[in-house]
C-alpha cells in the first residue's frame, strides 16, 4: 500500500498572507500548488465584491471543489499545498483527510487589517475582515494543525513550516 502524500492547506481569515507563503513554500519544495480563491464560483467573488459576507450555503460548492483538488493530489501520489480560509471547523471536516494538515497563519487583526488596506487587485473588502475573524473557530486539539505567527517574515514563515511538519522537497 502507497504511503499517503501530504497536502498542506493554508487557512486563515483574508490577509494574513496564506498565497504567498503558500506559493513560496511550494517552491522551495517542488510541491503542486493551487490558489484556493481560484475555485470560487462566480456568484462568491461577485457576492465578496459587493462587500457581501459568503454565508455557509455559498461555501459549500467551494469547499467541494477544494476537496475535489486534495482528493486529486492523493490519486495522483503528489504532495501538495492549497489556500483556504477553512475558518470554521465544518469547513475543515469537509477538506480533513489523514494526509492534510492545517497551517493556520494567524495574527493581531489590526495587522491584518493593514495588509487588507495596502492590498490591490483582489475582490475581498477590507470591510469584509470582521466578519471573517467573527467566523473563525481556532482548531481543537483533535485537529491536525499547526499555529504560524504573522509577526515572522514570510520567509521565516516558511522556514518554521518546513521544521515543524519536517518537510523535504518532492
Amino acid at each position: 500500500m502507497a504511503t499517503p502524500v501530504p497536502v498542506l492547506v493554508f487557512m486563515g481569515p483574508a490577509g494574513t498572507g496564506k498565497s504567498t507563503v503558500a506559493g513560496m513554500l511550494a517552491g522551495r519544495l517542488g510541491w503542486d500548488f493551487q490558489e484556493g480563491d481560484d475555485l470560487h464560483p462566480e456568484a462568491n467573488v461577485a457576492k465578496m465584491a459587493s462587500g457581501h459576507a459568503l454565508n455557509d450555503d455559498d461555501r459549500w460548492p467551494w469547499l467541494d471543489r477544494v476537496a475535489a483538488w486534495i482528493d486529486g493530489q492523493a490519486a495522483a501520489g503528489r504532495p501538495g499545498i492549497i489556500t483556504c480560509s477553512a475558518l470554521k471547523r465544518s469547513y475543515r471536516d469537509v477538506l480533513r483527510r489523514d494526509d492534510v494538515t492545517f497551517v493556520l497563519l494567524m495574527g493581531d487583526p489590526s495587522l491584518v487589517l493593514e495588509r487588507l488596506l495596502r492590498r490591490q487587485g483582489h475582490y475581498m473588502p477590507p470591510s469584509l475582515l470582521t466578519s471573517q475573524f467573527d467566523t473563525l473557530e481556532m482548531p481543537d486539539a483533535d485537529e491536525q494543525a499547526v499555529r504560524i505567527d504573522l509577526d515572522l517574515t514570510p520567509q521565516e514563515q516558511v522556514q518554521e513550516v518546513v521544521d515543524r511538519l519536517h518537510l523535504l522537497p518532492a
